[in-house]
């Protein structure tokens, strides 16, 4: 019998109403906080830098446990707990703006704390997608999801720099604490019973735990390789973020305004390949569109730092979006691969160590990349970034290149039980 639609699952529709609107929120606060960082504080690279690395530095701090710990609770009201908590500190900043004590101090404690919020989000988020539409289609919803993301991409870039300029850039940061509290309603909505959790008769050992998910990661080549591959473009991306907005508004001339289109067009190529990542899988491969994804789009990040004022600003514009569409593709693939081979019971460690490995050098590539772009130059750093972001996807090459389906990969040592 045909499988309903998955926009016929009320739970799966209420998730996306979640996501849509945070997803949005989360755009339009993207270009928000370095433009009041850049324009109003009149912050230089390595503060930006600092506001970047606070954001991230959770995953690296409590990544490991978090992952176990969810393992051993229900993950939706660790979700709605986390949007809560997101959308008060995001009420902070125009708050302080009006009463005129608002600081990179604040940027920096609100990014921190905002991050380790969204450690226990993003890792219960990515396992709690098969409880609401089963493991045979998490490629469906997770391209469903990043399709979402991505047209948050699109619009919230550009709905974020015409704010800036007409509200200014704290009270656009109101919207982002909205779309966090209709996303926490919408979960608050969600009825689909998550798996009984597995209680042991002993209180579970965490660190024994947590060494149970880096074990399954560690002693997999293929998830080895994600993650190098990850971390590697992760750790550009960071360099790159110190630099990428006061790059285009001092040196390329770039309005708000024109800065939230430049980044909104790069997305529209994110939009159509969340969409077409499922297409692309049945024509090139689920495991081969993985490395393959980002071998062939890496070398356009060289584009970026080559732009200059006039129409050569059309290079930036290539380089977003030849490197979006890339990268869509490729988040969709890699996390839909582990959704579908992981275990149940190792599914939130997994996760958890994925996103350590992957997320724990961002804080110092985000630190490097503003003392980098002080001392030699917005364009230098971006010409790093993209050095890296070219070659990211090889590992991925050599690990998978024989394999065309995820399917051929489904005998994987398992992580010891205890």
């Amino acid at each position: 019998m045909a499988q309903p639609s998955l926009l016929g699952i009320r739970n799966f529709r209420l998730l996306l109403i979640g996501q849509t609107t945070s997803q949005l929120g989360a755009q339009v606060s993207g270009v928000a906080i370095p433009l009041l960082a850049v324009l109003t504080l009149e912050a230089s690279a390595f503060e930006v830098g600092l506001v970047a690395a606070s954001s991230t530095l959770a995953f690296a701090l409590i990544g490991l446990p978090a992952g176990a710990w969810l393992d051993r609770v229900h993950r939706r009201p660790v979700l709605i707990a986390s949007d809560w908590i997101r959308a008060i500190l995001m009420l902070s900043i125009p708050a302080a703006a009006v009463l005129g004590v608002l600081s990179i101090f604040q940027l920096v404690i609100v990014s921190l704390l905002s991050g380790f919020a969204r450690v226990f989000f993003d890792v219960g988020y990515q396992s709690y997608i098969p409880s609401v539409i089963g493991k045979n289609r998490v490629l469906a919803g997770n391209s469903a999801m990043e399709t979402i993301r991505a047209s948050g991409q699109v619009v919230g870039p550009g709905l974020g720099g015409w704010l800036v300029g007409l509200i200014g850039a704290a009270a656009v940061l109101l919207v982002q604490a909205f779309t966090f509290v209709v996303s926490a309603v919408s979960l608050m909505a969600i009825r689909s019973p998550e798996p009984e959790i597995e209680r042991s008769p002993e209180r579970p050992n965490l660190w024994r735990q947590i060494r149970d998910g880096l074990f399954f990661v560690l002693n997999n080549r293929i998830l080895r390789s994600v993650a190098i591959a990850s971390a590697a473009g992760n750790f550009a991306f960071a360099l790159a973020s110190a630099v990428t907005f006061i790059f285009m508004s001092r040196e390329l001339g770039l309005t708000p305004a024109a800065i939230g289109i430049m980044i909104a067009l790069g997305s529209l190529a994110a939009l159509g390949g969340a969409a077409l990542t499922p297409l692309l899988s049945r024509i090139f491969g689920s495991a081969r569109i993985i490395w393959l994804s980002l071998v062939a789009t890496g070398p356009f990040a060289l584009l970026t730092p080559l732009a200059q004022p006039g129409w050569w600003v059309l290079l930036l514009l290539a380089g977003l979006a030849v490197g979006e569409l890339g990268q869509i593709v490729y988040a969709v693939s890699n996390v839909s691969l582990r959704q579908q081979l992981c275990p149940d019971h190792l599914l939130g460690r997994v996760n958890a160590t994925m996103r350590f490995l992957i997320m724990g050098a961002f804080p110092l590539g985000a630190l490097l990349g503003g003392l980098l772009g002080d001392a030699a130059g917005t364009r230098a750093a971006l010409f790093a970034a993209g050095f890296i972001i070219a070659g990211s996807g090889l590992p991925l090459f050599f690990s998978l290149r024989g394999v065309r389906e995820v399917a051929e990969l489904s005998s994987w040592d398992p992580a010891p039980r205890q």
